[in-house]
């Protein structure tokens, strides 16, 4: 092998770039230093981060998008009622009381004249707020349970476990029906839970009976979590557990508690409307939730259809929404599907 030949090949320690590099009158630029880090680490295309990889899993879920834009415009339209209708959802007119969907009033009217348009838009704020309350505070709780049930174990586990798996074998309907009615008996009850049929008290007695699902999630994450070697290290320079749980190993199950939460929501709408169904609802507001109108128009149903369907579409709607999006969230933040 000549001089020559030798000069004109790379060495042993040369690094061969992939990708064509910038021509010399780009260099300073900032695309082309990117570039060239990007090339520099023999990359051909720059690594996406794990939040642009899971906007990139959920876009592909095209349901879960479609309800996200969807519940949006719920969201909108419900805390925001002006942007579709100006009518009354209290006063109404006599004279134009239980008439068909229209121009007009596009949901129709009640036998009060009331717009149910507006009934229904203003009635979804305190559904909406059940089931947003309700999935917070359960996640709270369970989240807190899991992770200590997870990371402590022994008898902590055991304990904490067993609590669980009582709460789950009480029949739900039935305990809710139950505990709604406690506080008009007993001075205590309404001291800590509410007034009886308020919106603290549902929420407060929804929340008791929903923490159990995020609870199992969360310890089975801890469980398998523990064991890693990023946990191992974090011990090894002292931190403590406190520390290790709330900054390494509850992060780690952003997802699964997501996914959780939105499913929780459409439960608690939907235990929200049956208790309202069979009376044990959210009552003495002004404005009814959607399972208090289903259950005060039902009698009406034959003559006056759209009294009951339209605030029964609009519980199915929303729970479909939010039952989709979960559904795009737990494929999104699968941390296995590599698959964008």
């Amino acid at each position: 092998m000549t001089e020559l030949d030798r000069e004109d090949r790379p060495g042993e320690d040369a690094v061969v770039l992939q990708g064509e590099l910038p021509p010399d009158d780009s260099l300073e630029t900032p695309d082309s230093v990117e570039a060239l880090t990007t090339a520099g680490q023999g990359l051909s295309t720059k690594p996406l981060s794990p939040g642009r990889l899971a906007w990139r899993r959920f876009r592909r879920h095209k349901p879960a998008l479609v309800s996200a834009f969807l519940l949006i415009f719920i969201s909108l339209v419900v805390f925001f009622p002006a942007l579709l209708t100006s009518a009354d959802p209290i006063r109404g007119d006599a004279k134009a009381s239980n008439q068909a969907p229209s121009a007009a009033h596009w949901f129709g009217t009640n036998n009060l004249g009331v717009d149910q348009l507006s009934r229904i838009l203003h009635g979804g704020q305190i559904s909406l707020k059940v089931g947003l309350a309700v999935a917070l505070v359960s996640a709270v709780v369970g989240v807190a349970i899991g992770a200590m049930a997870g990371y402590y174990g022994k008898w902590l586990d055991n304990l904490l476990m067993r609590v669980t798996d009582l709460f789950l074998a009480i029949p739900l309907l039935v305990a809710l029906i139950i505990l709604s009615r406690l506080p008009a008996q007993n001075k205590w009850a309404q001291t800590v839970v509410g007034e009886t049929n308020s919106l603290r008290s549902i929420v407060t007695i929804l929340s008791l009976f929903f923490w159990m699902p995020m609870a199992r999630i969360v310890r089975g994450q801890i469980l398998s979590l523990k064991e890693k070697e990023f946990v191992e290290a974090a011990r090894a320079l002292g931190a403590r557990d406190r520390r290790i749980l709330i900054r390494h190993l509850v992060p780690n199950c952003t997802g699964a508690i997501v996914v959780n939460v939105t499913l929780s929501v459409a439960a608690a709408i939907l235990t929200e409307a049956a208790l309202s169904f069979l009376g044990y609802g959210i009552q003495g507001t002004l404005i009814p939730t959607w399972g208090f109108m289903i259950a005060d128009e039902k009698g009406s149903y034959q003559n006056h259809p759209w009294l009951v369907l339209f605030p029964g579409m609009a519980i199915l709607l929303t729970v479909l929404c939010v039952n989709y999006l979960g559904d795009g969230l737990r494929d999104a933040l699968d941390p296995k599907q590599r698959k964008v």
